[in-house]
């Protein structure tokens, strides 16, 4: 399931163009006038985006940005539950019935506790690793211990979680590693998020979405990580869409550049 990069110049123009708006906002605001000497520097917002059309013929994704690793923050959970419902379908039983409960809260809710459990469930770090080298994922390190919010990706790995839940094209001669039942029951997860949690690569979208999104405050700086990952529809063609992001300030400002960057991205792969 692994995909080469198109890189894409005018894609690139356009994230560029968001980043330095916001940037101008933020000047114009007084938010990054000269610190005083003595404090630190403030650090500058930096995203990420990569977007597949999976009506297009070629089954190249496009990026905008440096493909650097980024915190997960929450978007993991996805891939955590890509891992449970692979080690279920090695066992050969379903998943349970304190499983599905678990998951359901996961996504739709974005449930840290039920993360916390599941992310033991599936073994941690070296559990994830060993889903993610089925699922096709290269660029993606567990957070150490309990910590799986601190996961490292990138964008272009996302988009290949991403076809591991939604692409039904044909790739290759190799077996897809999770079942159409576990597909779909990702893909309908996906689709329930908490109203509350509709926002990000959902800005993107006409009618239906199915997504997961993730925001954490880092402790050493006091700055957001904001995520978000999941399929879009837009002019007829259906989108994957993941758009990645930190040193935010707020919550706030870190979600409004996630959906100005997902809107970019797939204005411009659809040209």
């Amino acid at each position: 399931m692994s995909a080469r990069l198109r890189r894409n110049p005018r894609g690139r123009t356009a994230v560029r163009g968001v980043l330095m708006a916001a940037t101008a906002a933020l000047l114009g605001s007084g938010a990054l006038a000269p610190a005083p000497a003595s404090a630190a520097p403030r650090a500058t917002a930096r995203v990420t985006a990569a977007v597949l059309d999976l009506d297009a013929t070629g089954r190249t994704p496009a990026v905008y940005g440096d493909d650097s690793p980024y915190d997960t923050a929450s978007i993991i959970k996805v891939d955590i539950l890509a891992a449970l419902l692979l080690r279920a379908q090695d066992s050969g039983h379903p998943l349970t019935a304190q499983d599905r409960a678990q998951a359901e809260k996961m996504i739709e809710h974005s449930d840290n506790a039920a993360a916390n459990a599941l992310w033991r469930r599936v073994g941690l770090a070296p559990g994830l690793a060993k889903a993610n080298r089925r699922l096709g994922l290269t660029s993606t390190q567990g957070g150490p211990g309990g910590r799986w919010g601190l996961t490292r990706t990138t964008a272009s790995d996302q988009i290949r979680l991403l076809r591991a839940v939604f692409d039904t094209a044909a790739a290759g001669s190799r077996p897809a590693a999770l079942s159409d039942g576990s597909r779909a029951y990702l893909r309908t997860l996906m689709s329930r998020v908490a109203a509350e949690q509709s926002w990000g690569v959902s800005a993107a979208s006409g009618a239906g979405w199915a997504l997961k999104n993730g925001w954490l405050q880092r402790d050493t700086t006091g700055l957001w990580d904001v995520n978000s990952v999941g399929r879009i529809t837009s002019g007829g063609h259906h989108y994957l869409v993941a758009v990645l992001s930190d040193g935010n300030a707020s919550m706030k400002d870190g979600v409004a550049l996630v959906e100005r960057t997902a809107r970019a991205a797939v204005s411009s792969a659809a040209r």
